[in-house]
């Protein structure tokens, strides 16, 4: 059976048939002169991303300025940022850095920083030794102050979420509320890919938080690694990542 799916289109359509898990999920489309144009003149900002890359590679901002008469056009790949006057020339560049790779146009959200550089979390999510899903590690990730990416093997820095989450929560219990939240969200989309893919035996979500501490599932990898939880000054977490994934042989 299916241990790895590794197109992004493919995650994103098998959890869209879940309505619970829908909301979570940033719109999220093939990448298309059209579509682009259509998304950024609705929502302002879009990060188109490939279809099947790992470690951030790849991925892009674009964004809409300027009013209707007068747009302007920019986009960022790793630290150089671009601008055009025209949609033509902004989406002829776009494409021509993503060569011939199928590419996904995913709504922008507005990510909570720390230290005025964006963050997002690592949602780690296994079949524990009774075979249910079990949510066993969240860890924040914090961008390079130059990129748009958060992944730690693109510059990124690793933080433990309780800091995070204190930083912009407000209180300790709107802090603790959400990691609940994300928990039971890891759950529900462990279960719900299982059920497209029963090969599946563990995800690490990408949740990015808006302003109002709303997750939103940026991405689900479906051989995420577990060794980024190594660094967390609680080493049972870590521990138990490991023992869980003995259990179930998980191949290196």
């Amino acid at each position: 059976m299916q241990r790895h799916v590794i197109s992004k289109w493919a995650k994103t359509e098998a959890l869209l048939h879940h309505e619970s898990i829908k909301p979570y999920i940033p719109k999220t489309v093939p990448m298309t002169s059209g579509n682009l144009r259509e998304m950024l003149e609705q929502l302002r900002m879009v990060y188109v991303k490939p279809d099947r890359g790992t470690y951030g590679g790849g991925v892009m901002r674009v964004e809409m300025a300027g009013g209707v008469e007068r747009p302007l056009y920019r986009y960022q790949l790793n630290e150089r940022i671009r601008t055009y006057r025209t949609f033509a020339a902004l989406y002829r560049n776009v494409r021509r850095s993503a060569g011939r790779r199928r590419y996904l146009a995913q709504k922008g959200i507005h990510l909570q920083t720390y230290n005025k550089r964006r963050f997002d979390l690592r949602v780690m999510v296994q079949q524990n030794l009774q075979k249910n899903w079990e949510t066993t590690g969240i860890i924040g990730r914090v961008a390079h102050p130059r990129k748009i990416v958060t992944n730690f093997h693109n510059g990124g820095k690793l933080v433990p979420a309780e800091t995070l989450l204190g930083a912009c929560a407000g209180s300790s219990e709107k802090a603790q509320k959400t990691l609940g939240k994300l928990e039971k969200l890891g759950v529900e989309v462990g279960e719900a890919l299982h059920k497209h893919y029963p090969g599946l035996r563990e995800i690490g979500l990408d949740v990015g938080l808006d302003g109002e501490l709303k997750p939103w599932i940026l991405e689900v990898n479906t051989k995420p690694d577990p060794y980024i939880f190594r660094r967390l000054a609680n080493k049972g977490i870590f521990a138990r990542i490991i023992r869980y994934a003995n259990a179930y042989g998980r191949v290196t």
